[in-house]
């Protein structure tokens, strides 16, 4: 097996699929059940190499320990293996996966997702849970709603109406009906505890973060966006320019050009869709404060708004800061606001 070169690997929770070729992209390493147990094992017996693997659970981890053995890891979203599955042959197991990665992870146009780290991964552990619980929050205030407008009491969306309403009608309800009410309310309050405690953790992250620091300087990046968009992509190598950024966050319109016409559609929403929520949250700070501001995005801001309407400029201030921010972790100190 001296001869391999490139290995691709269909990753799972307990049996992986190698696939491995030499130079030459003749078959060489076929396995397509190997155990969890053994896999490292069977990694670290071959020669350095190219290893591919599908972004998905668990493939962080097992990037960083094959990296050890002195292989290079390649990580790729599965949208983009899955054409190279698909072409002229039929069927899906993790044998024709494996092999599929093994053919994408060569390919020279191939994007790569970044490796994280185990920092990066505790950092954006926080995110996911502190999301979570808002979700939860969220849930819990519409099982609210839903339960008390069986009862004829029908409360509006809005989350401070929902908690005043329903505790000022707790005494009216009666038997259960008081009790399930009393305890989901007790449930949002425990909530809201949590919540403001992973806000804690999400400040002193910020405060002990140079590269945080400088991205909180933007208009519109607060720490919450700041480290989670570090945490998410690092300093940014992994993308040519800003606007690579932006378009992998969804943040740009998809293009159907043919016939030397341009058309340009609908944003694409792709990318991490919770990154680019906190984006465009940012945004819309941006444009609220922007009538009161007169530096140079500001008043680009302005003028785009009454050009453009409302929600086309907030996702162009998106867009823009997106850029921005990585232009920061590029260029570190080098980096100036435009004046």
């Amino acid at each position: 097996m001296t001869d391999i070169v490139t290995i691709g690997i269909d990753l799972a929770k307990n049996v992986f699929a190698v696939h491995g070729v030499d130079a030459t992209g003749k078959p060489r390493l076929l396995r397509p059940s190997v155990p969890r147990a053994k896999l490292l094992e069977l990694i670290a017996a071959l020669p350095p190499c190219l290893i591919g693997m599908e972004a998905c659970s668990g493939a962080h981890h097992w990037a960083r320990e094959f990296q050890k053995f002195g292989h290079t890891v390649r990580l790729m979203a599965p949208k983009f293996v899955a054409p190279y599955r698909l072409s002229g042959k039929r069927g899906k197991n993790d044998a024709a996966d494996a092999a599929a990665i093994c053919e994408a992870v060569t390919r020279p146009n191939m994007r790569f997702v970044p490796i994280k780290s185990l920092e990066q991964q505790g950092q954006l552990m926080v995110h996911r849970a502190r999301q979570g619980f808002v979700e939860q929050r969220t849930a819990t205030l519409n099982r609210i709603r839903g339960l008390l407008s069986e009862l004829g009491i029908v409360l509006p969306l809005k989350a401070a109406v929902v908690r005043r309403e329903a505790l000022a009608s707790l005494e009216d309800l009666p038997g259960w009906a008081n009790t399930v009410i009393g305890d989901l309310l007790s449930e949002v309050t425990r909530l809201d505890e949590r919540i403001a405690q992973y806000d804690q953790h999400i400040t002193t992250l910020a405060r002990h973060n140079t590269e945080v620091k400088q991205l909180m300087q933007l208009p519109g990046v607060g720490p919450t966006t700041a480290t989670a968009l570090l945490s998410t992509i690092g300093h940014g190598h992994d993308f040519q320019c800003g606007r690579q950024l932006s378009a992998w966050l969804g943040l740009t319109p998809g293009q159907y050009s043919s016939g030397g016409k341009s058309r340009l559609g609908h944003i694409t929403k792709a990318g991490d869709p919770y990154l680019r929520s906190l984006l465009v949250l940012g945004a819309r700070s941006v444009l609220q404060t922007a009538k009161n501001r007169s530096d140079p995005i500001s008043r680009w801001a302005c003028a785009l708004a009454e050009r453009r309407g409302y929600w086309r400029a907030v996702v162009a201030i998106a867009a823009k800061n997106a850029r921005m921010c990585w232009a920061v972790l590029n260029r570190g100190e080098a980096f100036r606001l435009p004046a």
